[in-house]
């Protein structure tokens, strides 16, 4: 069952199921990405003998040991999701840390900057807000001319 579930995150690098199969899974795992972390022909045997799949040894051996190669460990994540409605049992889904893309630390950042980029925008911007309206008035009404213009013959 644990190599099975292991072929499935590696592929899907998200898997949702209970909790007490994902802690399994973690300890179950984490071994294994760290041995791809070095791609030699005993690494590669070592890491078939557990999981039996060929195309998960290539995304292994692949795409994450790539993502992975400068972390020391917890390459993966719990995150409880509830109870399973049908018998109550704690369900979470485990997935693969350096794969999920709303975690990630650069979009959180780029989120940030622009909450903050607004604000600081609006404030300088109100009382300097009398000069450049006088300038800018006149700019708005020569394109809004040109615009009509160019609007007619296109609708002949």
């Amino acid at each position: 069952m644990l190599s099975n579930m292991a072929v499935s995150l590696i592929m899907h690098k998200r898997i949702t199921t209970t909790l007490a199969k994902a802690k399994a899974l973690k300890k179950y795992v984490e071994p294994l990405i760290t041995k791809s972390k070095n791609d030699t022909t005993n690494s590669r045997r070592v890491v078939f003998a557990h999981l039996r799949d060929k195309a998960a040894i290539g995304e292994l051996f692949g795409a994450i040991s790539e993502k992975v190669a400068n972390r020391p460990g917890g390459y993966t994540r719990i995150i409880k999701t509830g109870f399973r409605q049908s018998d109550g049992a704690d369900m979470c889904f485990i997935e693969l840390v350096d794969f999920d893309e709303n975690m990630a630390k650069t979009e959180q950042k780029k989120t940030r900057r622009s909450r903050r980029s607004t604000k600081k925008a609006d404030a300088p911007a109100a009382p300097a807000a009398e000069a450049p309206k006088a300038e800018e008035a006149p700019k708005a009404e020569e394109p809004a001319a040109e615009e009509p213009a160019a609007e007619e013959p296109k609708a002949e």
